[in-house]
Protein backbone atom coordinates (compact mmCIF):
# COMPACT_ATOMS: atom_id res chain seq x y z
CA UNK A 1 0.00 0.00 0.00
CA UNK A 2 3.33 2.25 0.59
CA UNK A 3 4.18 2.07 -2.80
CA UNK A 4 0.87 2.59 -4.02
CA UNK A 5 0.01 5.70 -2.38
CA UNK A 6 3.75 7.16 -3.23
CA UNK A 7 3.65 6.20 -6.59
CA UNK A 8 -0.75 7.74 -6.73
CA UNK A 9 1.52 11.01 -5.35
CA UNK A 10 3.92 11.13 -7.96
CA UNK A 11 1.05 10.74 -10.64
CA UNK A 12 -0.63 13.75 -8.90
CA UNK A 13 2.33 16.09 -8.33
CA UNK A 14 3.01 15.44 -12.62
CA UNK A 15 -0.40 15.95 -13.44
CA UNK A 16 -0.58 19.06 -10.94
CA UNK A 17 2.84 20.58 -12.91
CA UNK A 18 1.95 19.34 -16.47
CA UNK A 19 -1.72 21.47 -15.47
CA UNK A 20 0.01 24.19 -14.18
CA UNK A 21 3.06 24.72 -17.07
CA UNK A 22 -0.15 23.70 -19.62
CA UNK A 23 -2.62 27.18 -18.25
CA UNK A 24 0.99 28.96 -18.12
CA UNK A 25 1.61 28.67 -21.91
CA UNK A 26 -1.94 28.84 -22.80
CA UNK A 27 -2.51 32.43 -21.14
CA UNK A 28 1.13 33.39 -22.56
CA UNK A 29 0.16 32.20 -26.05
CA UNK A 30 -3.58 32.95 -26.61
CA UNK A 31 -3.43 32.96 -30.69
CA UNK A 32 -2.30 28.52 -30.63
CA UNK A 33 -4.89 25.85 -30.88
CA UNK A 34 -4.52 24.23 -27.76
CA UNK A 35 -7.75 22.19 -27.83
CA UNK A 36 -6.20 19.16 -27.94
CA UNK A 37 -3.75 18.85 -25.42
CA UNK A 38 -6.47 20.59 -23.31
CA UNK A 39 -8.92 17.76 -23.56
CA UNK A 40 -6.29 15.58 -23.03
CA UNK A 41 -4.95 17.27 -19.83
CA UNK A 42 -9.21 17.06 -18.13
CA UNK A 43 -9.30 13.25 -19.51
CA UNK A 44 -6.03 12.58 -17.38
CA UNK A 45 -7.40 13.79 -14.58
CA UNK A 46 -10.67 11.74 -15.05
CA UNK A 47 -8.57 9.00 -14.90
CA UNK A 48 -6.24 9.03 -12.20
CA UNK A 49 -9.58 9.61 -10.17
CA UNK A 50 -10.57 6.21 -11.44
CA UNK A 51 -7.89 4.55 -11.05
CA UNK A 52 -7.08 5.72 -7.38
CA UNK A 53 -10.82 4.55 -6.67
CA UNK A 54 -9.49 1.20 -8.60
CA UNK A 55 -6.53 0.73 -6.23
CA UNK A 56 -6.48 2.31 -3.12
CA UNK A 57 -9.91 1.17 -1.77
CA UNK A 58 -11.67 -2.16 -1.36
CA UNK A 59 -12.83 -4.63 -3.70
CA UNK A 60 -16.58 -3.41 -4.51
CA UNK A 61 -15.12 0.53 -4.97
CA UNK A 62 -13.06 -0.82 -7.60
CA UNK A 63 -15.09 -2.89 -9.04
CA UNK A 64 -17.88 -0.02 -9.83
CA UNK A 65 -15.51 2.58 -10.22
CA UNK A 66 -14.04 0.05 -13.19
CA UNK A 67 -17.46 -1.17 -14.30
CA UNK A 68 -18.67 2.71 -14.54
CA UNK A 69 -15.26 3.30 -17.12
CA UNK A 70 -16.78 0.29 -18.64
CA UNK A 71 -19.98 2.10 -19.24
CA UNK A 72 -19.28 5.23 -20.18
CA UNK A 73 -16.27 3.66 -22.86
CA UNK A 74 -19.17 1.23 -24.52
CA UNK A 75 -21.72 4.20 -24.57
CA UNK A 76 -19.19 6.66 -26.27
CA UNK A 77 -18.73 3.67 -28.35
CA UNK A 78 -22.44 3.13 -29.39
CA UNK A 79 -22.70 7.08 -29.90
CA UNK A 80 -20.85 6.37 -33.15
CA UNK A 81 -22.30 3.74 -34.61
CA UNK A 82 -25.54 4.74 -36.74
CA UNK A 83 -28.61 2.82 -35.65
CA UNK A 84 -31.81 2.28 -36.08
CA UNK A 85 -34.40 1.56 -34.07
CA UNK A 86 -33.87 -2.40 -34.60
CA UNK A 87 -30.67 -1.97 -32.95
CA UNK A 88 -31.89 -0.34 -29.29
CA UNK A 89 -33.13 -3.50 -27.79
CA UNK A 90 -29.45 -5.25 -28.96
CA UNK A 91 -27.99 -1.84 -27.08
CA UNK A 92 -29.98 -2.57 -23.63
CA UNK A 93 -28.86 -6.39 -23.94
CA UNK A 94 -25.16 -5.33 -24.55
CA UNK A 95 -25.25 -2.55 -21.20
CA UNK A 96 -26.95 -5.39 -19.12
CA UNK A 97 -24.16 -7.69 -20.04
CA UNK A 98 -21.69 -5.15 -17.90
CA UNK A 99 -23.06 -5.94 -14.40
CA UNK A 100 -23.44 -9.52 -15.16
CA UNK A 101 -19.59 -9.33 -16.06
CA UNK A 102 -18.49 -7.34 -13.21
CA UNK A 103 -20.79 -9.92 -10.98
CA UNK A 104 -18.50 -12.72 -12.19
CA UNK A 105 -15.65 -11.29 -11.38
CA UNK A 106 -17.14 -10.26 -7.87
CA UNK A 107 -17.67 -13.79 -6.61
CA UNK A 108 -14.27 -14.80 -8.60
CA UNK A 109 -15.85 -17.19 -11.15
CA UNK A 110 -12.83 -16.81 -13.23
CA UNK A 111 -14.24 -19.32 -15.62
CA UNK A 112 -17.76 -17.29 -16.59
CA UNK A 113 -15.53 -13.99 -16.11
CA UNK A 114 -13.83 -15.40 -19.08
CA UNK A 115 -16.15 -16.90 -21.38
CA UNK A 116 -19.50 -15.19 -20.62
CA UNK A 117 -18.88 -11.92 -23.63
CA UNK A 118 -16.73 -14.47 -26.05
CA UNK A 119 -18.74 -16.98 -25.67
CA UNK A 120 -22.74 -16.96 -24.17
CA UNK A 121 -23.21 -12.85 -25.34
CA UNK A 122 -21.47 -14.19 -28.81
CA UNK A 123 -24.18 -16.80 -29.32
CA UNK A 124 -26.92 -14.94 -27.60
CA UNK A 125 -26.74 -11.53 -28.15
CA UNK A 126 -28.86 -11.88 -31.91
CA UNK A 127 -31.61 -12.99 -30.06
CA UNK A 128 -33.33 -9.45 -29.68
CA UNK A 129 -32.05 -8.65 -33.36
CA UNK A 130 -33.73 -11.48 -35.02
CA UNK A 131 -37.13 -10.35 -33.26
CA UNK A 132 -36.66 -7.01 -34.88
CA UNK A 133 -37.86 -5.52 -37.88
CA UNK A 134 -36.36 -6.88 -41.69
CA UNK A 135 -33.03 -8.36 -42.06
CA UNK A 136 -31.56 -5.05 -43.22
CA UNK A 137 -28.06 -3.89 -41.40
CA UNK A 138 -28.05 -7.21 -39.05
CA UNK A 139 -24.39 -8.77 -39.30
CA UNK A 140 -23.45 -5.00 -38.77
CA UNK A 141 -25.26 -4.06 -36.40
CA UNK A 142 -24.47 -7.77 -34.03
CA UNK A 143 -20.69 -7.65 -35.43
CA UNK A 144 -20.52 -3.81 -34.20
CA UNK A 145 -21.92 -4.48 -31.09
CA UNK A 146 -20.06 -7.89 -30.23
CA UNK A 147 -16.95 -5.64 -31.28
CA UNK A 148 -17.38 -3.34 -28.90
CA UNK A 149 -18.53 -5.40 -25.75
CA UNK A 150 -15.14 -7.79 -26.18
CA UNK A 151 -12.91 -4.48 -26.23
CA UNK A 152 -14.84 -1.41 -24.06
CA UNK A 153 -16.24 -4.46 -21.84
CA UNK A 154 -14.10 -7.80 -21.37
CA UNK A 155 -10.64 -5.77 -22.37
CA UNK A 156 -11.64 -3.41 -19.77
CA UNK A 157 -12.61 -5.71 -16.87
CA UNK A 158 -9.86 -7.55 -16.70
CA UNK A 159 -8.53 -4.41 -14.70
CA UNK A 160 -11.14 -5.14 -12.33
CA UNK A 161 -10.08 -9.26 -12.26
CA UNK A 162 -6.76 -8.07 -10.79
CA UNK A 163 -6.98 -7.15 -7.37
CA UNK A 164 -9.36 -10.59 -7.25
CA UNK A 165 -7.02 -13.03 -8.72
CA UNK A 166 -3.91 -11.87 -6.16
CA UNK A 167 -5.05 -9.77 -3.36
CA UNK A 168 -1.92 -9.00 -2.74
CA UNK A 169 -0.86 -7.75 -5.47
CA UNK A 170 -3.22 -6.78 -7.50
CA UNK A 171 -3.71 -3.52 -6.79
CA UNK A 172 -0.24 -2.14 -7.83
CA UNK A 173 -0.44 -4.58 -10.90
CA UNK A 174 -3.60 -2.01 -11.87
CA UNK A 175 -1.10 0.78 -11.17
CA UNK A 176 2.02 -0.19 -12.99
CA UNK A 177 -0.24 -1.36 -15.88
CA UNK A 178 -1.99 2.35 -16.22
CA UNK A 179 1.02 4.36 -15.54
CA UNK A 180 3.28 2.34 -18.18
CA UNK A 181 0.32 2.23 -20.59
CA UNK A 182 -0.58 6.16 -20.32
CA UNK A 183 3.40 6.84 -20.99
CA UNK A 184 3.15 5.24 -23.51
CA UNK A 185 0.50 7.09 -25.05
CA UNK A 186 1.75 10.27 -24.30
CA UNK A 187 5.08 10.23 -25.21
CA UNK A 188 3.95 8.31 -28.32
CA UNK A 189 1.74 11.08 -28.92
CA UNK A 190 4.09 14.12 -28.29
CA UNK A 191 6.95 12.68 -30.41
CA UNK A 192 4.48 11.73 -32.80
CA UNK A 193 2.99 15.48 -32.87
CA UNK A 194 6.32 17.26 -33.03
CA UNK A 195 9.26 15.05 -34.14
CA UNK A 196 7.57 12.57 -35.96
CA UNK A 197 7.71 12.18 -39.89
CA UNK A 198 6.97 8.67 -40.94
CA UNK A 199 3.25 8.27 -40.08
CA UNK A 200 1.91 4.65 -39.76
CA UNK A 201 -1.61 4.65 -40.47
CA UNK A 202 -2.47 8.65 -42.08
CA UNK A 203 -5.94 7.46 -43.66
CA UNK A 204 -6.95 6.08 -39.54
CA UNK A 205 -4.40 8.26 -37.12
CA UNK A 206 -2.48 10.95 -38.61
CA UNK A 207 -0.99 11.45 -35.16
CA UNK A 208 0.44 7.91 -34.85
CA UNK A 209 4.19 7.65 -36.34
CA UNK A 210 6.72 5.25 -35.69
CA UNK A 211 9.32 7.66 -34.64
CA UNK A 212 6.93 8.27 -31.85
CA UNK A 213 6.55 4.31 -31.39
CA UNK A 214 10.00 4.06 -30.88
CA UNK A 215 10.65 6.46 -28.58
CA UNK A 216 8.15 5.28 -26.60
CA UNK A 217 9.06 2.02 -26.87
CA UNK A 218 12.73 2.83 -25.83
CA UNK A 219 10.98 5.19 -22.30
CA UNK A 220 8.21 2.57 -21.46
CA UNK A 221 10.71 -0.18 -21.34
CA UNK A 222 13.12 1.56 -19.61
CA UNK A 223 10.45 2.59 -17.11
CA UNK A 224 9.33 -0.70 -16.19
CA UNK A 225 12.97 -1.98 -15.04
CA UNK A 226 13.04 1.11 -12.66
CA UNK A 227 9.40 1.19 -11.53
CA UNK A 228 8.80 -2.79 -11.19
CA UNK A 229 10.72 -3.39 -7.89
CA UNK A 230 8.33 -1.00 -6.67
CA UNK A 231 4.86 -2.26 -7.88
CA UNK A 232 5.56 -6.16 -9.01
CA UNK A 233 7.26 -9.69 -7.38
CA UNK A 234 8.84 -9.90 -10.67
CA UNK A 235 12.09 -10.87 -11.53
CA UNK A 236 14.57 -8.28 -13.99
CA UNK A 237 13.76 -10.31 -16.92
CA UNK A 238 10.10 -10.22 -16.67
CA UNK A 239 9.96 -6.50 -15.17
CA UNK A 240 11.85 -5.64 -18.83
CA UNK A 241 9.37 -7.51 -20.53
CA UNK A 242 6.76 -6.20 -19.20
CA UNK A 243 7.50 -2.52 -20.48
CA UNK A 244 8.16 -4.12 -24.08
CA UNK A 245 4.47 -6.14 -23.88
CA UNK A 246 2.63 -3.32 -22.76
CA UNK A 247 4.40 -0.61 -25.05
CA UNK A 248 3.40 -3.04 -27.91
CA UNK A 249 0.08 -4.31 -27.36
CA UNK A 250 -0.83 -0.29 -25.67
CA UNK A 251 0.25 0.42 -29.86
CA UNK A 252 -1.77 -2.08 -31.27
CA UNK A 253 -4.85 -1.01 -29.20
CA UNK A 254 -4.71 2.57 -30.55
CA UNK A 255 -4.24 1.53 -33.89
CA UNK A 256 -7.26 -0.73 -33.59
CA UNK A 257 -9.67 1.83 -31.65
CA UNK A 258 -7.82 4.31 -34.76
CA UNK A 259 -9.38 2.33 -37.28
CA UNK A 260 -12.89 1.62 -35.67
CA UNK A 261 -13.43 5.15 -34.78
CA UNK A 262 -12.50 5.70 -38.46
CA UNK A 263 -15.09 3.10 -39.89
CA UNK A 264 -17.94 4.12 -37.87
CA UNK A 265 -17.45 7.76 -38.65
CA UNK A 266 -16.79 8.20 -42.33
CA UNK A 267 -18.19 11.37 -43.35
CA UNK A 268 -18.99 12.98 -39.83
CA UNK A 269 -16.87 15.23 -39.76
CA UNK A 270 -18.59 16.76 -36.72
CA UNK A 271 -18.75 14.02 -34.66
CA UNK A 272 -14.94 13.00 -35.82
CA UNK A 273 -13.82 16.17 -34.13
CA UNK A 274 -15.96 15.71 -30.75
CA UNK A 275 -14.60 12.23 -30.56
CA UNK A 276 -10.94 13.05 -30.59
CA UNK A 277 -11.35 14.73 -26.94
CA UNK A 278 -13.27 11.19 -25.23
CA UNK A 279 -12.18 8.97 -23.11
CA UNK A 280 -12.79 5.93 -25.52
CA UNK A 281 -9.55 7.76 -27.17
CA UNK A 282 -7.82 7.58 -23.33
CA UNK A 283 -8.69 4.00 -22.79
CA UNK A 284 -8.24 2.69 -26.94
CA UNK A 285 -4.55 1.08 -25.33
CA UNK A 286 -5.98 -0.27 -22.52
CA UNK A 287 -8.49 -2.33 -24.35
CA UNK A 288 -5.47 -4.58 -25.17
CA UNK A 289 -2.69 -3.95 -22.62
CA UNK A 290 -5.31 -5.28 -19.67
CA UNK A 291 -6.37 -8.22 -20.96
CA UNK A 292 -2.84 -9.53 -22.77
CA UNK A 293 -0.23 -8.62 -19.80
CA UNK A 294 -3.15 -10.27 -17.00
CA UNK A 295 -3.11 -13.59 -19.05
CA UNK A 296 1.00 -13.27 -19.63
CA UNK A 297 1.20 -12.68 -15.82
CA UNK A 298 -1.73 -15.76 -14.97
CA UNK A 299 0.60 -18.04 -17.42
CA UNK A 300 4.17 -17.28 -15.92
CA UNK A 301 2.75 -16.95 -12.00
CA UNK A 302 1.32 -18.38 -9.26
CA UNK A 303 0.01 -16.09 -7.46
CA UNK A 304 -2.79 -14.73 -10.02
Amino acid sequence: MNETVWTLSIILLVLLVVTTAFYIVKKNQPNIDFSTIHSRVKTWWGMFVVFSFATLFNTIVSLLSIMVLCLFALREYFSMMKTRKSDRRLFLWAYLAIPLQFYWIYIGWYGMFIVFIPVYVFLFLPIPRIFGKGTLGFLKSVSSTQWGLMLMVFGLSHLAYYPVASPDYGANLVLFLVVLTQLNDVVQYTVSLYLGKSKVVPTANPYITWEGFLVAFILTTCTSYYLYPYLTTFGLTFGILSGVIISITGFLGCLTISFLKRDLLIGDFEKQETFKVRYLSRVDSLTYTSPVFFHTIRYFFDFM
